[in-house]
C-alpha cells in the first residue's frame, strides 16, 4: 500500500456562523437611503469575516457601492488590499508613526487628529514623490478619543492647508452616544455643523458625524457621508429601528447528548443549578471557547431548538453548555442549535450577559466556521 495516501472523511464543524449575504445588502440597502456610505468593516467586519463582507458590498453596482470601507488598523487594512479589494480604505482612528509610511505607500486615507500627525504625512509624501494624499480631519465634539477640539481647529486650519502635499478632502467627528443620549447627541451635530458653517461646507467634499444610531435617529443638513456598522450586519442600536433590519449572522451548533437527569443533581462548574424536578437536558457543542459569553450564565438566557425556546441549564462552559429540553421530548444528538440569529437577536444575549452587541459579534472566536449563505 506504499504511495498510497489514505482520505479521511472530514467532519463538520461543530459550532458554525452562518452570514447570509441577502440580509447584509438589505441593510445596506436601508443605511443607503440617507446618502452616501462609508461601511465600517472593523474588528474582522464585526466578527462577520472581513473580506467576504467587503467583496459583497463592492460587487454592487457601482451608484450604489460604498465610497469608503472603514477599518481600525493597518493589519485590517492590508488584509482588505491583500484580497483585492479595490474600494477606498479609510482608517478610522489615529495612527502609529510606525504605520504611516505604508499608508503613504498604498494610498490609504488616514484621519489626521493633530498637526503633528499632518506634518509627518505630509513629509512621507514629499520623500515618496507622491500625488497629495487625501485626509480627513477629525474632530472632537465629544468623544473624547482623539481629534481637534472645534475652537483649535478653527485655529489650526490655515497652517494644516500649508501642507501642500496633503488633499483635506473630508472632515468627521463621532457619537459617543446616540443610542443612549438623545439631547447630547443634537448638541453634538449643532456643534459640528457651526464649525462646518465656520470653514465653509464647500471647503470638504465629505462631511460626515452619523455612526448607525447617528444614521437611523437623527437628521443632519450639512454631512454627507454616513458611516454605518452595527446596522449594516442587521441589529440596531436602537430598538424602535430593528424592524427595519435582519440579522447577518447566526451562530449555531448542535447536541451532542440528551439525557434524563433525576431531581437534585448539579449541572456544571460550581453546581449554581441544582435540578428541582427530573429533567431531560442537552448537552450542546458551543461554549464560551467559541465566543458564546460565560457571563450569561443563570440570567435566564434559552436558545432556539427545534422552533422552540429552551433555557440555559448552569454555566457556560469553555467548549459546552446544558440545555432543558423536557419540553422537546423528541430532541435527539445531532439536532441543530441557534444560540442568536433571527430567531434570538443578539442584542438579548448581550444584555443577559451584561454586555453589548458589538462585543459579542466581534467575540465569535476563530474556531467557530463562518459559512456565506
Amino acid at each position: 500500500m506504499h504511495g498510497h495516501s489514505q482520505t479521511f472523511p472530514v467532519s463538520p464543524p461543530r459550532a458554525w456562523a452562518e452570514v447570509n449575504l441577502s440580509h447584509l445588502r438589505q441593510n445596506y440597502a436601508v443605511s443607503r437611503e440617507k446618502g452616501d456610505i462609508m461601511a465600517v468593516l472593523k474588528a474582522g467586519a464585526y466578527g462577520h469575516g472581513i473580506a467576504n463582507i467587503a467583496s459583497a458590498l463592492e460587487q454592487l453596482p457601482a451608484a450604489e457601492a460604498p465610497v469608503f470601507l472603514g477599518v481600525a488598523s493597518v493589519i485590517e487594512a492590508r488584509r482588505l488590499a491583500e484580497a483585492g479589494i479595490k474600494t477606498r480604505i479609510y482608517l478610522l482612528g489615529p495612527t502609529f508613526p510606525s504605520e504611516r509610511e505604508e499608508i503613504v505607500a498604498r494610498r490609504w486615507t488616514p484621519c489626521i487628529s493633530s498637526l503633528a500627525e499632518a506634518r509627518d504625512f505630509n513629509r512621507l509624501v514629499r520623500e515618496n514623490n507622491a500625488e497629495p494624499l487625501p485626509v480627513h480631519i477629525t474632530v472632537d465634539t465629544g468623544m473624547g478619543r482623539g481629534g481637534f477640539l472645534p475652537d483649535a481647529l478653527l485655529e489650526k486650519i490655515g497652517e494644516l492647508e500649508d501642507f501642500e502635499h496633503l488633499y483635506f478632502e473630508g472632515i468627521g467627528s463621532h457619537l459617543p452616544s446616540a443610542d443612549e443620549d438623545e439631547e447630547f447627541t443634537r448638541t453634538q451635530f449643532e456643534v459640528f455643523e457651526v464649525l462646518l458653517d465656520k470653514l465653509d461646507y464647500d471647503r470638504f467634499k465629505f462631511r460626515h458625524l452619523a455612526n448607525s444610531a447617528g444614521l437611523l435617529g437623527y437628521q443632519s443638513a450639512s454631512t454627507n457621508l454616513y458611516r454605518p456598522g452595527l446596522m449594516l450586519y442587521g441589529i440596531s442600536p436602537l430598538p424602535q429601528f430593528q424592524d427595519k433590519l435582519t440579522p447577518v449572522l447566526t451562530l449555531k451548533s448542535r447536541v451532542s447528548l440528551v439525557r434524563e437527569l433525576p431531581a437534585g443533581h448539579g449541572i456544571s462548574y460550581g453546581r449554581q443549578t441544582i435540578l428541582e424536578k427530573d429533567t431531560l437536558v442537552a448537552t450542546v457543542g458551543i461554549g464560551y471557547g467559541d465566543g458564546y459569553p460565560r457571563e450569561i450564565s443563570g440570567n435566564g438566557a434559552s436558545v432556539f431548538i427545534r422552533g422552540k425556546r429552551c433555557p440555559l441549564l448552569g454555566r457556560v462552559t469553555m467548549d459546552q453548555i446544558m440545555i432543558d429540553v423536557s419540553e422537546l421530548p423528541d430532541c435527539e444528538s445531532g439536532d441543530e442549535v441557534e444560540l442568536f440569529g433571527e430567531n434570538i437577536l443578539v442584542s438579548e444575549v448581550a444584555e443577559r450577559a451584561g454586555t453589548i452587541s458589538w462585543a459579542v459579534l466581534t467575540g465569535i472566536t476563530p474556531r467557530v466556521t463562518r459559512i456565506y449563505l
